[in-house]
């Protein structure tokens, strides 16, 4: 058999009812299908996933492994691949026509570019849909302060489903510490973008299914879920962090890197095991510089207002009343028409509400 150009990474843990789309949008593409090889990582599932992914065989081949996490599925899959290039996806996702082709040719136009990225559509289950991308395309390398906010504001762009790497820049990152659970995608292209050039385009090629199995966030009020994501994103900050001092990062640029993983850590830490008005306050107000620097002077004063209540009440107590007051629909409204959550200006975002 012919050596494919490149390998389809999908990696799935009980996505029965999603594991076939998965699949099916890989084999849509408008690529030459004797160049792709689709390889699926079953983490263990105890539903019917991998059956249903052995109906595509022989063109997608099966791993199974004992459930152990994210960062394990991708230590048992990356050794095994064989194209020059490995494209990543969730079991829960799917691709748009024309992901690979894109893919591809940035890449084969832009030797020194060692990851891809791209705009990506979140999908509710009752059809809302959210679109965001870049304005236009964007090209980094973490080497600087200025290289970091650019990373920072993308890093969005680079999730699973959403990142493509050359097959050496993988090897040079190395196996990914298998307390990342979750989070391991962030691990490879954080190091990736210190190997190579990162680039962005700016279309939307995946689809990022939301469902209960992937929602962490406030809105679930799954307090153990919240405090399991605080714990990766720790482990995720101390595993860079040893591997940035031994590549021999500056400082300065370490700490910028860190920064965004330990202030999203701080504020669910505060979420769920509370602290004191100060401490709120000052990670939101962190949050607001790390984030969302180029906010409008309008969005920079609401936020500010909104911590009013952080100044008087405990700090799980203020974010159970923000979460309460998020769900409220005329507070949604609001926020909709007159003051919508700030977006990089190099961002540019499109909702498509539930039909």
């Amino acid at each position: 058999m012919s050596k494919p150009l490149v390998t389809v990474l999908i990696d799935t843990y009980n996505h029965e009812f999603f594991i076939g789309d998965a699949i099916k949008s890989v084999l849509g593409q408008d690529f030459p299908k004797s160049e792709i090889e689709i390889l699926v990582v079953d983490d263990g599932s105890t539903d019917d996933t991998s059956e249903i992914v052995r109906r595509f065989a022989p063109g997608v081949r099966l791993l199974r492994k004992v459930n152990n996490g994210q960062a394990s599925a991708f230590n048992r899959g990356i050794p095994e691949v064989r194209g020059e290039i490995v494209a990543f996806l969730d079991g829960d996702d799917w691709w748009a026509p024309g992901k690979l082709s894109a893919v591809v040719k940035a890449f084969s136009s832009n030797a020194e570019v060692g990851l891809v990225g791209h705009g990506v559509t979140e999908v509710h289950l009752d059809g809302r849909q959210r679109t965001e991308v870049p304005r236009e395309v964007s090209r980094f390398r973490i080497t600087s302060l200025e290289e970091v906010k650019a990373f920072r504001m993308q890093r969005g762009f680079l999730g699973t489903s959403r990142m493509a790497y050359r097959r050496e820049i993988l090897s040079r990152v190395g196996p990914v510490p298998e307390v990342l659970k979750f989070e391991a995608d962030e691990y490879l292209f954080t190091l990736a973008g210190l190997f190579a050039d990162v680039m962005i385009l700016p279309e939307s090629y995946t689809f990022y299914r939301i469902h209960r199995s992937n929602l962490f966030q406030f809105t679930t009020g799954d307090v153990e879920a919240v405090r399991r994501k605080q714990q990766i994103l720790v482990a995720l900050a101390q595993s860079l962090d040893q591997r940035l001092k031994q590549q021999g990062v500056p400082f300065e640029i370490a700490r910028a890197i860190l920064e965004c993983l330990e202030v999203e850590a701080d504020v669910l830490r505060l979420a769920v095991d509370s602290g004191f008005p100060w401490e709120t306050v000052s990670a939101e107000l962190k949050i607001m510089r790390v984030f969302h620097s180029d906010a409008s002077a309008w969005q920079q004063i609401f936020s500010r207002l909104r911590l009013i209540p952080a100044i008087m009440l405990p700090a799980a107590t203020y974010y159970r009343w923000r979460r309460w007051l998020s769900g409220l629909t005329f507070y949604q409204e609001f926020r909709r028409k007159f003051m919508p959550f700030p977006v990089p200006n190099q961002v540019e975002r499109s909702e498509k509400l539930a039909p």
